[in-house]
């Protein structure tokens, strides 16, 4: 089996996390490999909206990551090309009644306190932002910083400018390791050397943790998202409801729907978000879709003429407590985890490739590691 040149490290996963973590890895100084078994976005990222938002996020850990994301994005639009779609539209949370409202208040104050601006909007407001607006919330929220990108765009572009080696289409097949801890990988087309390999393989990262001999619940949460034909520009921000947040937190199996309202540069409407664990089941749910049509129709009564032009799905990589592994894992010695994002993995992805450059290097994190440490479901972390 043919080995190729040693590396500093392998990154397994070609969406938008380990895309991020190739070019962050490469302005480090250090020599990256990027394998996937399919091609660049063809799993999780391929299938997003490409939200980046810190709007949904409570004060903690997540939302950390995420406005240090925030910055980073702003960062990459400047430098990369137009293609990825970077557009700052803010986001707009709508409190259907009072106590919604008051909820969202409570919220909102966390969120300031950890840097983010949320501007309340009362309800005769609400139709300024948004004219199309079905009448009758009691008010809402504006987040400056949502943003949104082209996501399966946004991983090529950024594995592009990252100068990394390529290998699409091979499947990983084994975690190289010896007395040292991690070696590199096996795959179908040969070994590829390295003293670290990332795990960024988003849904399957549990199967890849279990390559190397360590244990990562990493579970799929099935999501579908509706795309209208192309209209006018009928949804300025990015709109959703107060019952997303919650739906965010929830860790229920049973399927759950918030719609979350959106325009693109190019015309459609995009509609999310339903979760739901069924593991990897691809078949289509009518009752899904059915749902996050009649929401996103009471959201903006405009779009219950609009047609559907088509439909798509993919698999949320979610971990029981809503936090990404990302960092070392002490278990094996150059062995690193950047998966377990649910559905936030675009808009993380530039802030777990800063943090992963970091501990590859030994330079000092933005951010604390601990809180996202790929061993904490482990009942002996230690080991």
């Amino acid at each position: 089996m043919p080995k190729r040149h040693p590396l500093d490290a392998v990154i397994i996963g070609a969406g938008v996390v380990g895309a991020a973590i190739a070019y962050y890895a490469a302005r480090s100084g250090l020599s990256v490999a990027v394998v996937d078994r399919g091609p660049v976005a063809g799993g999780t990222t391929g299938a997003g909206e490409g939200n980046l938002l810190v709007s949904d996020k409570g004060a903690g850990p997540e939302l950390d990551l995420a406005l240090l994301s925030a910055g980073l994005w702003r960062e990459l639009a400047a430098v990369l090309p137009q293609a990825i779609e970077y557009e700052a539209k803010g986001g707009l949370v709508v409190a259907p009644d009072e106590a919604s409202l008051g909820a969202l208040r409570d919220f909102a104050e966390g969120q300031r306190a950890a840097g983010v601006e949320a501007v309340e909007v009362g309800a005769r407001d609400l139709r300024e932002l948004e004219p199309h607006l079905a009448p009758g919330p009691a008010g809402g929220f504006l987040y400056p910083q949502d943003a949104q990108v082209q996501p399966a765009q946004a991983a090529a572009r950024l594995l592009a400018a990252s100068g990394a080696s390529v290998h699409l289409g091979e499947e990983v097949t084994g975690i190289l390791t010896g007395p040292g801890g991690v070696r590199g990988v096996r795959t179908r087309g040969g070994e590829l050397l390295a003293p670290a390999v990332v795990n960024a393989a988003g849904t399957w990262g549990g199967r890849i943790a279990e390559l190397a001999g360590v244990s990562l619940p990493v579970l799929p949460r099935r999501g579908f998202v509706l795309v209208t034909e192309p209209l006018p520009r009928v949804v300025r921000h990015k709109v959703y409801a107060a019952d997303y947040i919650a739906d965010v937190a929830s860790g229920s199996a049973a399927l759950q729907s918030s719609a979350v309202v959106e325009g693109t540069p190019s015309g459609p409407v995009l509609i999310g978000a339903t979760r739901e664990r069924v593991g990897f089941d691809r078949s289509l749910s009518v009752e899904a879709l059915r749902l996050l049509a009649a929401q996103a129709a009471a959201l903006f009564p405009v779009l219950a003429d609009a047609r559907v032009l088509r439909t798509y799905h993919g698999f949320r990589p979610y971990l029981p407590d809503h936090l990404p592994a990302i960092g070392p894992d002490p278990r094996v010695p150059g062995l690193l985890h950047a998966c377990g994002h649910e559905g936030a993995g675009i808009g993380l992805a530039p802030a777990t490739g800063v943090l992963i450059a970091a501990a590859l290097t030994g330079a000092e994190p933005p951010l604390p590691l601990a809180p996202f440490h790929p061993a904490r479901f482990d009942r002996d972390p230690a080991r």
